[in-house]
């Protein structure tokens, strides 16, 4: 295995190329395909509504709480694991564990059905925890393989490489589900959904096929210098805490991350229920003209972003992260507003447009405004770990927001419009941020 110096260029590919591995999961199964088979299961029983674990509950909130549920559990567990793989050293081996639990677990949403609705959320609930707990180890890299003055540019890369990556997946997709016979599922009715099914497990063999040129590069991980306590279930935790503690010395840092919590609660929900959204809330015409219509929305945004994310590290580069920062937040309030009112095919691909140009934008910065504001450390995992709760516990807030809105009001709308709350309240954060020239 090559030993290759922190810089290179090589290095840096390597890290950038498992976005082009893994976010595969996020477009295919989160955002384009998985949501309209989970909408078309529903519509073809001819219900919307399920009962599970004794209750009842409407299609649309029951991902919304599962979703939730998937996030609560990563954000307790990325301490308790990343303690560990800080400690021992061997963060490419947590990294690789989640990565192919989360592949597995998508090739098994191959038989999601509503008859066995609640095996089949399991499949769902695992391939989430395994594409965000792989993203702990995955986003704590960054300062181990690239120095402060990269790193913008190549977290900007990372997700480029990600957007293509996945598009072209979710082209073959596409291809499978609108042209069935084609592929080898015949014409008759029901060929489209078996379609789908196969995309998921695509995706699985896409996921671990890729990341081993990722896997192969990147060094094991960088040992703390800490004896291993006894009690090493419990070092996440202490390191967790430790870095809260180390808060009240870094300013910049404590506010920003106040801010990050703020905003990307709302970030996340939107990416996660945009498909839902757009499934229920726009008038398509018909099924086919709704599935392609929705692909199509998907695929801008993916596109968009790839160039949101590039003009956005050049304009960080220029104008500092916060204030490109405190831009994008203001965009998001307006596409929320926006929102609230479309109804026409037409709208909704342009409100997909500015979408992406923000969305690539936004988290890429994110992490990399995030990255170089750490103090100088071997431990960064933990600091990414602790990055990485923060942003999962935003996400349980505002998935259980979202649900219960959509569930008490009986629209989706109602709920796009709370999110406002938050991007305007990320604005003010941001702007209590300490900068510099280069911040």
């Amino acid at each position: 295995m090559p030993n290759l110096p922190k810089g290179s260029k090589k290095l840096l590919n390597a890290w950038a190329f498992y976005d082009w591995a893994n976010s595969v999961y996020s477009l295919v199964i989160a955002s384009a395909i998985f949501p309209i088979y989970y909408q078309a299961l529903f519509k073809v029983a001819d219900i919307s509504t399920v009962s599970i674990l004794g209750g009842t509950i409407r299609s649309t909130p029951l991902i919304s709480y599962t979703t939730a549920a998937a996030f609560l559990l990563v954000a307790f567990i990325s301490p308790l694991l990343s303690g560990i793989a800080d400690y021992v050293g061997n963060k490419k081996n947590f990294m690789k564990f989640f990565c192919y639990l989360g592949a597995l677990s998508c090739m098994g949403l191959y038989f999601f059905s509503i008859e066995n609705i609640e095996i089949s959320l399991v499949f769902y609930f695992f391939g989430l925890i395994g594409f965000w707990g792989s993203l702990v180890f995955y986003n704590s890299y960054l300062p181990d393989v690239a120095f402060p003055e990269q790193q913008d540019r190549v977290s900007a890369r990372g997700y480029s490489l990600g957007y293509i990556g996945s598009v072209v997946l979710l082209l073959f997709n596409l291809g499978m589900v609108m042209f069935p016979q084609y592929f080898g599922f015949g014409s008759e009715e029901g060929a489209s959904m078996e379609a789908m099914r196969w995309s998921f497990i695509s995706v699985g063999i896409w996921w671990i096929l890729f990341s081993q040129y990722s896997f192969y590069f990147l060094p094991k991980g960088n040992k703390s210098g800490k004896k291993v306590s006894t009690k090493i279930l419990l070092n996440g935790f202490r390191e967790l805490k430790s870095v809260y503690g180390s808060l009240s010395e870094n300013i910049q840092l404590k506010r920003y991350l106040a801010a990050f919590f703020v905003y990307s609660m709302a970030v996340q929900t939107v990416m996660l229920v945009a498909t839902y959204f757009g499934e229920q809330e726009i008038s398509w015409g018909g099924d086919d003209a709704k599935t392609l219509g929705l692909i199509v929305s998907i695929l801008i945004i993916q596109l968009v972003a790839v160039g949101g994310a590039i003009i956005t590290s050049r304009a960080s580069e220029k104008f500092g992260n916060i204030p490109v920062l405190i831009v994008i937040n203001i965009v998001w309030v307006f596409i929320c507003v926006v929102a609230f009112f479309i109804e026409s095919p037409t709208q909704f691909y342009v409100t997909a447009g500015i979408v992406g140009l923000v969305m690539g934008g936004i988290q890429s910065l994110s992490r990399s405004t995030y990255s170089k504001f750490l103090p100088e450390t071997k431990d960064t995992t933990s600091y990414f770990s602790f990055y990485d709760v923060t942003e999962k516990i935003g996400i349980v807030i505002g998935m259980l927001i979202y649900g219960f809105i959509d569930q008490r009001t009986g629209s989706m709308r109602n709920s796009i419009l709370f999110l406002v709350i938050f991007f305007m309240a990320g604005v003010f954060l941001l702007l209590r941020v300490p900068r510099n020239k280069t911040h």
